[in-house]
């Protein structure tokens, strides 16, 4: 086998032995594509041969034998190979997970690895191309190169610019990118450009390739309305015999080794042993407390990370930037970006890592968060400013549909913390859970309820007040908590006694808990929460208790548009108070004595 270039800061071009030997391996690859997808896409492949045999076998150093080595370039691109750290969707979501990678090796690890992203060029008219770009750009991400596909034909058809090589340029530059024009089937102009961009100091750098889909191909090529469609299968064996008759060497090249600069660290069982410092009756927001906790964890392990959407002021990670700001990463109001750029942090288990806005942005961001959910990825997202308890603000900020979006996220994590205790648990716990996590934070300061002493687990609901002589089970989280404590006060002095259960976490739920006390209260269940109804706390719990006889399930959430107004007279108005937890017992009671 031959060995690949030596270093990238010489021998820009290879020998025409080698440059030979990198256009039959590309043929290789599109023969191999077009066995593997006879059901599938082989024509995108064929336009990005070339591409991937230059990065692969020339220009990215890495161990073939050890593809999670943490020293190893990186590479994002649609198709799933060991050394490929994410499952970008169709259209691709993978540059923005390249920004992240890029982000950690130049100043986290502050090491020599390289990120490439290679992009079909249907996904440049996805707005977060642009964003990431942009946050490319701004944190003069040097060690990040974008290789556009420019291959003329989107999935149905020609797309708008075609194969105008000179516009894509002139954006990318336009954004503050490097950028070099090549012939996307020339790998020699490819060895060049990838090569020239190791040059380039505190710029990003895009290569713009001019390639044909279906490359290779007779009568496919550049034709409109074969994506997705396999090759005829009478055609096959004949396609394949041509390609095969173009190839002029039986060798293989192998890559460079990486440098082996990249620290190692251990971010496992990450344990916080300074017990919280709050007292019963302290009146904390959770999003104060989500802050001040995430600050606290930065000092126990120095691979936390947190990025913000702007918001930082608000969702309070503004603590943890003025504790640890070099590992704090400003993302502006781009959450798809942000969101990939999280993602791209905690790929290959290099940072722990919190990423929070306002709750009701995220659904900005729901096809990039159910892609990392894909991807199996590790990372905390957290919201703040959920539901009509944040009073006074703008109804744009009201989440009330957050829970039910996260709820479908498969293996995802849901906390939703009542008290600043619980809030803290909540964030030590995300740092240890293996797959996604969302923290709920709420605005209005609440009373701690909960001692420092107490302990947290996922999937264990905590029953705040109870008694042998209990006619009701009210479930509650975050704000609702609260009412339904005050609601169990007001009950008291009419000699009636009520059972409440704070949540802790939405999914997994406790139902053994819900299902012994409903059944202990008579099968009588009062869910309260400041959400709507559809996919919230109420139908989670009624699709947990839906197996059970005997009980009954009263839902309270939020119906209609919001409005701005004092946080009290918003819960009154939506009917998630205390006196409308109230007024749902007397009804449950009275029907009862019937």
């Amino acid at each position: 086998m031959a060995e690949g270039s030596s270093s990238r800061a010489e021998n820009p071009v290879p020998d025409a032995e080698t440059l030979q030997v990198l256009r039959d391996m590309a043929n290789r690859l599109r023969i191999r594509a077009i066995r593997a997808t006879c059901a599938g896409h082989p024509t995108s492949s064929s336009s990005a041969a070339e591409i991937t045999s230059v990065l692969l076998f020339h220009t990215m150093r890495y161990l073939q034998d050890d593809p999670e080595n943490p020293d190893n370039d990186r590479l994002i691109l649609s198709k799933r190979l060991p050394f490929m750290d994410m499952v970008p969707g169709w259209l691709e979501q993978g540059l923005s997970a390249a920004c992240g990678m890029a982000y950690m090796g130049k100043y986290f690890d502050k090491a020599s690895y390289r990120v490439y992203c290679l992009m079909g060029i249907s996904e440049a008219s996805e707005g977060y191309v642009w964003e990431a770009l942009a946050f490319a750009s701004h944190y003069n991400l040097d060690n990040l190169v974008v290789i556009f596909d420019v291959n003329r034909l989107g999935p149905s058809s020609a797309l708008p610019l075609e194969q105008c090589t000179a516009v894509y340029k002139m954006r990318c530059e336009a954004f503050g990118w490097n950028t070099y024009m090549v012939d996307g089937h020339d790998v020699e102009a490819l060895c060049q450009a990838f090569w020239q961009a190791t040059q380039v100091k505190n710029k990003p750098t895009a290569v713009v390739a001019k390639t044909f889909k279906s490359r290779g191909i007779p009568n496919i090529e550049s034709l409109e309305n074969w994506h997705g469609k396999p090759m005829p299968k009478e055609r096959v064996e004949a396609i394949i015999e041509l390609i095969e008759s173009q190839i002029e060497t039986n060798q293989d090249l192998v890559p460079k080794p990486p440098v082996a600069d990249s620290p190692r660290f251990n971010i496992e069982e990450v344990i916080v042993t300074i017990p919280p410092a709050y007292k019963v009756g302290d009146k904390v927001t959770t999003r104060k407390a989500y802050g001040l906790a995430l600050a606290k964890l930065g000092h126990v392990n120095n691979r936390v990370v947190a990025l913000d959407g702007d918001a930082k002021n608000s969702t309070c990670s503004v603590i943890f930037q003025k504790e640890h700001p070099e590992r704090f990463v400003e993302c502006f109001v781009a959450e798809q970006n942000m969101v990939g750029v999280a993602l791209g942090c905690a790929i290959r288990g290099r940072a722990i890592t919190f990423a929070s806005t306002f709750a009701a942005f995220w659904t900005r961001a729901f096809d990039q968060i159910r892609m990392g959910a894909i991807s199996e990825t590790n990372v905390t997202l957290v919201g703040s400013h959920c539901g009509v308890s944040v009073g006074e603000d703008v109804p744009l900020k009201m989440a009330l549909e957050d829970l039910a979006m996260f709820r479908v996220i498969p293996n995802c994590t849901i906390f939703y913390p009542s008290d600043a205790i619980s809030t803290e648990h909540a964030v030590y716990l995300a740092a240890n859970i293996k797959g996604m996590c969302y923290i709920r934070t709420s605005y209005p300061e609440t009373a701690v309820i909960y001692s420092s002493e107490e302990r947290f687990e996922v999937g264990q609901a905590k029953v705040v007040r109870q008694s042998a002589d209990d006619k009701v089970t009210v479930i509650g989280a975050g704000v609702t908590l609260h009412e339904a404590l005050e609601a169990a006060d007001e009950l008291s002095k009419e000699g009636i006694a009520i059972r409440v259960i704070d949540l802790f976490t939405i999914k997994p739920l406790d139902v053994a808990t819900i299902i012994s006390s409903a059944h202990e209260t008579g099968g009588h269940i009062i869910t309260v929460e400041d959400h709507y109804k559809e996919g919230g706390i109420g139908e989670a719990i009624c699709a947990a208790v839906s197996m059970e006889p005997g009980i009954l399930v009263y839902q309270l959430a939020v119906s209609g548009i919001p409005c701005s107004g004092s946080p009290s007279k918003l819960l009154d108005k939506f009917g998630i108070n205390a006196r409308c937890i109230v007024a749902t017992v007397h009804s449950i009671i009275m029907n009862q004595s019937f």
